[in-house]
Order: structure tokens, then sequence, then C-alpha cells
């Protein structure tokens, strides 16, 4: 019972102090969940991560449900998913009660521009994090290049081509690889 407490108090204060979504909540379950209660490791938090982007629903939904799950099972699930949602269905239901004076509130407006810088350097570090514990082998590093270099260019030239589609083009080299590379163990060993 006192795990299952402390798994919906950390992902309940993880989405009650985390602005801007998923991304911007990686660092703060990472520095959590891997650092200070070593619930899981630094290799499982990036394969959350990759894992909770590959599937539907929300990133930070996903890596609490994953969390929940391993220290408590079911249970613990459903518990570290309603605390890391409650905060933002609360704030969210409460703001749509005063939603269009809400908005024009001077502070508050000038408060969500500087919560949307911090929201991008919270990204940025989450993606640095990644790329430095990703492992060094050519194939990640060619997709990461590849990646990153269509994401810019689709941003450059303003494209509207799916992340569905750059994400399937991922997996398919990634699989493309690792197929190959099975083919070359197998005929090395005839």
């Amino acid at each position: 019972m006192k795990l299952l407490l402390e798994l919906f108090l950390t992902f309940l204060k993880i989405g009650l102090f985390t602005f801007g979504g998923g991304y911007a909540m990686i660092p703060l379950i990472e520095r959590t969940c891997v650092v200070e209660k070593e619930w899981i490791t630094d290799e499982e938090m990036a394969d959350i991560t990759v894992i909770a982007e590959s599937t539907p629903g929300p990133i930070a939904i996903n890596c609490a449900t994953y969390v929940g799950l391993k220290k408590k099972g079911f249970l613990g699930a459903v518990v570290a998913t309603l605390g890391v949602i409650l905060p933002s269905f609360l704030i969210i239901l409460l703001i749509s009660f005063f939603l269009d004076r809400f908005l024009e509130i001077k502070w508050v407006a000038s408060a969500f521009k500087g919560i949307k810088i911090a929201v991008g350097l919270l990204i940025l570090d989450a993606a640095v994090k990644m790329i430095v514990k990703m492992k060094k082998k050519l194939l990640p590093v060619i997709i990461l290049s590849a990646a990153f270099i269509a994401m810019t260019l689709i941003n450059i030239f303003a494209l509207r081509i799916s992340t569905v589609v750059l994400m399937l083009a991922a997996a398919f080299a990634g699989l493309s690889a690792y197929l190959t590379e099975r083919y070359v163990r197998k005929e090395a060993l005839k």
C-alpha cells in the first residue's frame, strides 16, 4: 500500500509541476524514476521513451503506466497513470470555466509565452540526453542523422509529411539492418 501511495504521489507531482506535455515531462520522470527512486534503469527509460512515442497515447502517461506496472502490477499502473493525469485534468477543467477571461489577463498571456520557451528547452534537454545515451553504432547514428536532416528540410520548406511516415521509414531501416545483420551472421557460420 505504501508503494502504491508513493507511485501516485510521485506521478501527481510530475503531472502537477511539468508544463508542456509528455516531452517536457521526460527529464523529470527520468530524474525521479531513474536517479532518485531507482525504480527503472537508464536503459529502461530510453526504451520506455521510444516505445511510448511509438504507441498511441501521451508519452508521459505511457511512461507512468509502465513504471507503475513494473513496480506494483496492474494496480500500480492504474495508480501511477491516475497520478500523472489528474493534475492536468483538474487544471483544464478549472480553466475551461473561465477560458475567455483567463486568456485575456496580461500576466497569464505573458506567463504562457515564457512557458513555451521553457518547454522547448525541456524537450531539447530530453533529446540531447537520449542522443548521449544512444549506443554509438553506425546504424543508429545514420538513422538519427537522416531523421534530423529530414525534419529540418521538412520544416524549412514547410512540407506536409506525416511523422508516422518518418517513424515507419525509421522502423523499416532498423528492421532491414537487423535482418541484413542476421543474414550476414548466418552466412558467416556456414
